[in-house]
């Protein structure tokens, strides 16, 4: 059996971990890892040496689930705007027999203004979130990936895309 493994980044409100979590639902033999829950500190730190600790427990993570007999489809997302980090995750897993399909989720500004804006009204994120996201979001037409445009469309239609 031929493992999948499917890297969903994106910036910050675009929708990975709400595609990501339907995914798991629609996939057989499914598992999810949000890249977030590798490094959530209070305060939170961006060090070189948080920094190289996050991809060191994301690996260590990822290569269990695609050594683990029970799991045919690995699902994670992470903010990855930049290709070395994207690299630098695949060159430290074992995906010998592993198909990889890399996706970057984008959306427009005002979709992402609409989206940020409703959870920070729901208390979900902090309104610095916004300003960081939008400078995000055009570097991901640059890397190695996917692209598929969120704007418009449901959930379940971003994952249809991803699958097909």
């Amino acid at each position: 059996m031929k493992k999948m493994l499917y890297l969903i980044g994106g910036t910050m409100g675009v929708g990975k971990t709400a595609v990501s979590k339907q995914l798991q639902k629609d996939l057989p033999n499914s598992v999810f890892l949000d890249g977030d829950w590798c490094w959530d500190a209070h305060p939170f730190q961006v060090t070189e040496e948080t920094k190289a600790m996050v991809i060191d427990n994301i690996c260590h993570v990822l290569n269990n689930f695609l050594a683990c007999s029970a799991y045919e489809n690995i699902i994670f997302c992470w903010v990855m705007h930049e290709q070395n980090i994207i690299d630098t995750i695949l060159n430290n897993l074992h995906t010998e027999n592993v198909r990889i399909r890399c996706i970057s989720l984008l959306v427009d500004e005002t979709a992402l203004r609409n989206r940020i804006s409703k959870d920070v009204e729901r208390g979900i994120r902090t309104v610095d979130v916004l300003e960081r996201s939008l400078a995000r979001l055009p570097l991901y037409q640059k890397l190695n990936t996917i692209k598929i445009d969120t704007t418009g469309k449901s959930i379940q239609e971003v994952v249809q895309e991803i699958t097909k």
